[in-house]
């Protein structure tokens, strides 16, 4: 009988709870840029003006065909003829919702949004384009009929703080409502939502907010893990008629903690109930987690110090605007991750509500921005944007920080609201200055500022740095700004400007994109994330495992199988990785060509046992490699994190370029070298191969193979610096025939030996002195080719993406192959670009309309220089003077500087290639094959 009475207890609850009434939900829009609802549409000038239409909801207008593209610099001296946009949409409730508490919601719109149902004004005119708002409809409405909903947006904002807030800001001025619009329905007496509070040491708090309440009597909560799993007991609170809130707290035993690394989440379930009946029930994901700054110490999550490796992102997609969708938000979390990036400032505005559901699932650090751009809100039209940025996004336990505004675009009066709203009192910053601890100074030079960042006492994180624009900035100089950053304990991290090249699809431009000239293409990835070369780099700079190793390209002889590594994580133990090794083969140019592709060859793999090292430690990971692995190629070592993604992949070469030279090129083949002279030239031959070197200059003058010429010409000669040929001469040697080429002059070309050997390799030797203490950009010599008969090249060495002299990392050993193309990084974006340096050559086969033409290096650490690359629009510190030439052979290679600094302004690897010793001697060997290699 007691055991009947618990289980029919038991059963009620059970009941109740299943059939509690619910929040509904009901899209009036469709849900992102791929699921919409046409709604009838009105815009007030330029394209499609003027005439009752339809145009899908969410959107933005200027995306859809109506009124005009628009970036922020041209808002007052060209103003905008589509100044408002009118909506209109038919739609039914059922009847069952009579009497129930119905709101109807906008994601977001912009600017100046003025709802009406049936006629009626929703509510005050909404202003602010960034923020998700609400009103109250349930007495507007007819039940079980249809209704109308009317909207009217206009563009620029009756507010003029809201106007120079938003609308006058670095970024495009799209228009319209761009987010989903939806209703929801509620019962009478309801919860209106519920603030959590939840530290990683299991503490849970929560305010819970009510509406309606009468007979009421209480409110109970259950944490569960997303499976529905218990975790902890319920717990409760009594309520009185007419209650507006609410506070409960528990302590939750074992639970895991939300971090970048482990994003653990949990569920939080209120239930408002009359006795033993559920009215009314919401659910909450959250995770436990902790947010501190400490003065003068640094950023801590879950009570150990972080720094922040993040880039800043704009919602955004060129062909919609700032309409989006869950696919989007998810492809950047993870395109972040990918990079070994841990956070993200959403800068200048709060993003979608699924771009936050992703950073809480796949663990990134958030910082929440209120929109301001050097200039802010008035406080009486920000207080309400401040309510309602923490009231949607406070739970999202990826939110770790607040920004007010950003660039002198914050209000202090606004300062207080943060915390009044956040019942978890994260840190609020302005971006930009010293404020709440932390001294978040943009584009500041890597040596600046006596007093602070590196130089002073305070926590410093800058939100903008190493502004990306074209190809400078992003990876280009963060090398050095990481090192330092690790060595100086008060670095809390750092924010690169910015993720994506911002180009919007012109449909008035037979869908050219536009980059606003040089003000959007600021990315590390382009506007359909198309990857850059610094997307790579910061991939490896940004690793949490690092190597010291990964500094050198080639195996030292005394390689014992023992790399020193360093755990670079915060809560992650290296134990918890997966290591892989593979040997690697490479096959030469003559395979790779008659194959028709790039690649390798693994001839022995294997896994390394993780070794047990600690976050912040350092210690050793063995790779038991096989005994003949001297007499492989390369080495590879991919890591793998807890979830399976690759974290990134080390290459070292075993077999130096001179020893790859020698098993490639054969100088022994059976045949004989013609030599003849006339009074200008010196002409070498062998089989249908014939070469002319020109006598006053002793350079390359002609080639052509079978009747076919070829137009490698003029070199070498330096990239920097010259010499005065003083004597050439021809000889015979081992069955070669040789032209030497003496010169004279002080720190100029010293030597230049050409040696053709029978089977038709040219063997190129080259020596040159700098004449002292010297700074160059380059160091090498070059030839001169047309780059219109270039159609691609293969070659081996580090790759696929060109270097800079501050931008070294983010490229792996292997045969590459890339057609030509005349990419302008952030112009265009076909990738990787062609044209530019190329690290750690072994051999190159240039792929012409005339002839094949290889290049064999023997020499480490020589670039391959490929063509000049075309200059950017207004690139302001991004240009580069390349040499003279086309194609070169470099031991030196110029950096590139970033939007706002030239490069040496971002550390040691920013500036020129300093020659100290006095009369240094270089020296420089290259074999040439011109043509098809023999079957």
């Amino acid at each position: 009988m007691i055991s009947r009475s618990i289980s029919a207890l038991f059963f009620l609850a059970l009941s109740a709870t299943v059939f509690a009434d619910p929040t509904e939900i009901r899209y009036l829009s469709g849900t992102d840029k791929d699921h919409t609802v046409d709604w009838q549409f009105n815009v007030s000038g330029g394209r499609n003006s003027g005439r009752w239409t339809t145009i899908p909801v969410p959107s933005n207008w200027e995306m859809q065909g109506f009124g005009s593209y628009h970036y922020w610099s041209d808002w007052e001296g060209t103003p905008a003829p589509d100044r408002e946009g009118l909506y209109r949409h038919t739609f039914s409730v059922p009847t069952n919702w009579r009497g129930k508490s119905i709101e109807i919601i906008f994601g977001g719109a912009m600017t100046d949004t003025e709802v009406r149902i049936n006629g009626a004004p929703a509510g005050p005119v909404h202003r602010g384009g960034f923020y998700e708002f609400r009103y109250d409809i349930g007495e507007h409405l007819n039940y079980g009929e249809d209704n109308l909903l009317e909207v009217k947006v206009t563009r620029f904002s009756a507010d003029d703080s809201i106007n120079l807030a938003e609308r006058r800001a670095d970024f495009w001025m799209f228009s319209g409502i761009y987010r989903p619009v939806w209703l929801e329905a509620r019962p009478t007496q309801h919860i209106r939502r519920a603030a959590l509070d939840a530290g990683h040491t299991g503490d849970f708090h929560s305010q819970v907010f009510l509406g309606g309440i009468d007979n009421a009597d209480s409110v109970r909560a259950r944490i569960t893990t997303l499976d529905g799993k218990r975790i902890g007991r319920p717990f409760s609170v009594k309520i009185s008629p007419g209650q507006k809130q609410v506070s409960m707290e528990t302590q939750v035993e074992d639970i895991l903690p939300w971090s970048a690394e482990k994003p653990h989440r949990y569920k939080a379930v209120f239930e408002l109930r009359d006795r033993n009946k559920t009215l009314h029930q919401v659910e909450e994901i959250f995770g436990f987690r902790t947010v501190e700054v400490r003065p003068r110490d640094g950023l801590y999550i879950n009570g150990r110090k972080v720094r922040l490796k993040g880039a800043n992102r704009h919602s955004f997609w060129p062909d919609s605007g700032r309409t989006t969708s869950p696919e989007i938000s998810r492809r950047d979390v993870e395109l972040i991750k990918e990079m070994n990036m841990n956070a993200v400032r959403v800068g200048h505005s709060p993003p979608d509500r699924h771009f936050l559901e992703m950073t809480d699932e796949l663990g990134l650090y958030v910082i929440d921005e209120l929109t301001g751009w050097q200039d802010a809100y008035s406080t009486e039209a920000g207080r309400p944007l401040v309510q309602e940025l923490i009231v949607r996004d406070h739970n999202h336990p990826s939110v770790i920080i607040w920004a007010n505004g950003n660039e002198g675009g914050w209000n202090t009066e606004l300062d207080g609201d943060f915390s009044h709203w956040d019942i978890q009192h994260r840190p609020v910053i302005h971006p930009w200055e010293l404020f709440g601890g932390i001294n978040t100074a943009h584009y500041e030079s890597y040596n600046c500022c006596t007093g602070s960042l590196f130089g002073g006492g305070e926590v410093f994180m800058p939100t903008e740095f190493l502004h990306g624009l074209y190809d400078g900035g992003a990876a280009a100089g963060l090398d050095d700004w990481w090192k330092r950053m690790l060595q100086n304990p008060l670095s809390a991290g750092g924010f690169i400007w910015a993720l994506v090249d911002e180009g919007v699809v012109r449909d008035d431009r037979d869908g050219a994109i536009d980059t606003a000239g040089n003000s959007a293409p600021d990315g590390i990835l382009g506007p359909y994330r198309e990857k850059e070369g610094s997307f790579f780099a910061i991939r490896e700079i940004w690793s949490p495992v690092y190597f010291p190793q990964s500094e050198q390209s080639h195996l030292p002889t005394s390689f014992d199988g023992v790399l020193e590594v360093a755990n670079r994580y915060d809560f992650t133990n290296l134990r918890e990785l997966d290591f892989r090794w593979a040997l690697i083969d490479f096959p030469g140019p003559a395979q790779t060509a008659a194959n028709h592709k790039a690649g390798h060859k693994i001839a022995a793999r294997g896994r390394a046992d993780a070794p047990d090292i600690a976050p912040g430690r350092s210690g050793t990971l063995q790779l038991e490699l096989p005994e003949d692995w001297r007499s492989r190629d390369a080495l590879a070592l991919t890591a793998r994190d807890h979830t399976g993604r690759d974290i990134y992949t080390w290459t070292w070469m075993i077999i130096p370029p001179a020893a790859m030279a020698g098993r490639m090129v054969k100088t022994d083949s059976e045949g004989t070298v013609t030599a003849e002279e006339t009074q200008t030239q010196i002409r070498l031959g062998t089989g249908d191969l014939q070469l002319s070197i020109d006598k006053s200059t002793g350079r390359l003058a002609g080639v052509s193979r079978g009747g076919k010429k070829l137009s490698l010409s003029n070199g070498p000669r330096l990239v920097s610096g010259d010499g005065k040929l003083s004597n050439i001469e021809l000889r015979q040697e081992a069955g070669a025939q040789v032209v030497s080429a003496q010169y004279q002059g002080e720190g100029e070309m010293r030597r230049i030996e050409w040696r053709l050997h029978p089977g038709s390799w040219l063997q190129l030797t080259y020596a040159y002195q700098m004449p002292g203490q010297v700074e160059t950009d380059y160091l090498g010599v070059t030839f001169d080719y047309p780059e219109e008969k270039v159609t691609g090249v293969r070659w081996l060495g580090r790759g696929p993406y060109r270097v800079w002299k501050n931008r070294l990392k983010g490229v792996t050993f292997d045969i590459w192959h890339k057609n030509y193309n005349d990419t302008v990084t952030g112009q265009s974006w076909e990738y990787p670009e062609f044209k530019g340096f190329h690290r750690d050559l072994y051999w190159a086969q240039l792929e012409t309309r005339e002839l094949p033409i290889t290049l064999v290096a023997t020499a480490e650490n020589t670039f391959l220089r490929l063509f000049t690359p075309k200059e950017a629009k207004d690139p302001m510190q991004t240009s580069v003077e390349f040499p003279a030439g086309d194609i070169s052979l470099l031991t030196g290679i110029a950096p590139i500087g970033t939007k706002f600094h030239p490069p040496e302004a971002h550390g040691p690897q920013g500036g020129p290639n300093r020659v100290r010793k006095l009369g240094q001697w270089y020296q420089g060997e290259i074999f040439l094959y011109f043509g098809t290699f023999p079957e």
